[in-house]
């Protein structure tokens, strides 16, 4: 569905300024709030919300429901009574500018089942009824999710795979007993997944009553270390003896690798989707819509045609395209759900039956400037080819910044068309030249990255989609977010009507 014209910002809450090592939801996402209000934007773009497994990746989770637990935030579990200030006292002196990943997870992990233990201890009846209502109504993935997550830890392999056969195969009395033994570690997961849904929720009721809307993101694989792999085995095609895929996800050779990408998630098995009713999306899909407006749909062309590669190969050269029932899936949420409210990551190797399908159900697709200047006029991405129904960006999360992108990866040709295409030459105001054009644009929607405000080179680059490790972790400081911004948003905001 289009949209209507508007501008907002892209940026994952880990990136949130806090002395805990790494953003969370408490004030300081209040205050980023206050200052898209105040530039006049009206959307506010994020990456999954899911708990990361390998590399710290919110696109290869342990969930594609559950939220991070890591985004809790202490000064709120303080303020509920669920810690004490002596608790906060001796906070390690965690970057300034980007996440200590192993650092956190030893610090706050701990912290947090303090809170668990304190809440299981002297929560209000309230509260209990709260926490009893939330579990019951969100049982259908909390339970797998929960004990998962406790036989994660309790089994010392790190990989379901691995685990004896009576767990790894679901056989009912081995769950039974795992739920008895590990109903203390379960109880702790099902609390961490209360808490941020109810801090998650309090802050879109903020966001929503100042009229911001929220684009979320839904990785279109999950993880195959993951709850729902483990308790979904027949929604993907796998190994029945070991567990193991037998197809895995990726896309061949482009922009970003000459080897393409090979991600290792297990692919679905879409006739017995089709033949329940696509039950487990219709499910994944409602319950991402309880905690945003907008979805964007990452690798949506993977809904029309997938990328499949053996298992065991080493890149994801040797693979082959496969049809999915992308128009039945979008049938079957529609009318189960109503129309929804999508955008389409259209980016890549994208083929005409892609983009027809897109139009189809008119999900605005993605245009970034990045790409613009390689080629002649006739470039889909330069501002004036854009589709109104589209989303454009300077870059994305995949992208480097703009300032990065200028002086470390654009070419001389293209910084050539660039120079052209604004009548001046570059300099270090280009990441706001950059911003100027995605305004300046008959699409719909404009969204920046933070990194792209504040003229950001490369080391403040989100992630580098061919590198496994070192990704997702840049942050902002606090006194980044100036009047100056705010005002040159805004005006931007006004001479160019969004």
């Amino acid at each position: 569905m289009p949209f209507p014209r508007s501008s907002g910002i892209l940026l994952h809450p880990t990136s949130f300024p806090s002395r805990y090592g790494i953003g969370d939801l408490g004030i300081e996402a209040y205050y980023f709030i206050d200052f898209l209000v105040r530039s006049g934007q009206r959307y506010w773009q994020i990456l999954p919300l899911n708990p990361p497994s390998v590399g710290n990746s919110p696109y290869m989770s342990f969930s594609a429901i559950a939220g991070n637990p890591l985004l809790i935030s202490p000064d709120l579990l303080l303020e509920k009574g669920l810690l004490n200030p002596e608790d906060l006292e001796n906070v390690p002196d965690f970057p300034l500018d980007h996440i200590d990943f192993e650092g956190v997870i030893a610090w706050k992990i701990p912290l947090l089942k303090k809170a668990s233990q304190n809440f299981a201890q002297k929560a209000s009846p309230v509260m209990q009824r709260r926490f009893e209502g939330f579990c019951q109504g969100k049982a259908g993935w909390l339970e797998d999710y929960a004990l998962f997550m406790a036989l994660l830890e309790s089994q010392g392999q790190p990989v379901w795979t691995q685990w004896p056969i009576e767990l790894r195969n679901r056989y009912q009395d081995a769950l039974d007993y795992a739920r008895q033994e590990l109903k203390e570690e379960i109880f702790f997961h099902k609390f961490l997944q209360f808490e941020f849904l109810e801090e998650w929720l309090a802050l879109r009721g903020y966001i929503n009553t100042l009229n911001i809307q929220i684009i979320g993101d839904i990785p279109i694989y999950v993880g195959h270390n993951s709850a729902d792999v483990w308790a979904n085995p027949q929604v993907f095609k796998l190994d029945p003896e070991t567990g193991n895929p037998l197809e895995v996800a990726g896309v061949p050779p482009d922009y970003f690798s000459a080897t393409g990408q090979l991600w290792g998630n297990p692919i679905y098995d879409w006739e017995y989707l089709q033949n329940t009713g696509f039950d487990w999306w219709v499910r994944r899909v409602r319950e991402v819509l309880t905690q945003v407006d907008i979805v964007r749909i990452d690798h949506f062309r993977g809904l029309e045609s997938y990328w499949s590669v053996p298992a065991g190969e080493t890149t994801a050269m040797n693979g082959q395209w496969v049809k999915a029932p992308g128009y039945a899936l979008f049938d079957t949420i529609r009318t189960k759900l109503g129309k929804l409210p999508i955008i389409a990551e259209d980016l890549g190797d994208i083929d005409q039956p892609v983009l027809d399908m897109r139009d189809h159900y008119e999900f605005p697709g993605m245009k970034i400037l990045h790409f613009a200047f390689g080629g002649g006029s006739d470039n889909p991405y330069l501002p004036f080819n854009v589709d109104r129904n589209s989303v454009i960006y300077t870059g994305t999360h995949d992208n480097n910044t703009s300032m990065g992108w200028y002086y470390d990866n654009a070419n001389d040709y293209e910084k050539g068309r660039l120079y052209q295409y604004l009548g001046c030459t570059g300099d270090y105001s280009i990441a706001w030249d950059m911003i100027r054009l995605a305004y300046s644009s008959v699409a719909n929607q404009a969204i920046i990255p933070l990194q792209d405000v504040f003229s950001l080179g490369s080391d403040a680059r989100m992630n580098t989609p061919s590198l496994a490790d070192g990704n997702w972790s840049w942050r902002y400081r606090g006194e980044a977010l100036t009047e100056e911004y705010i005002n040159r948003l805004r005006e931007m905001v006004m001479l160019y009507g969004r």
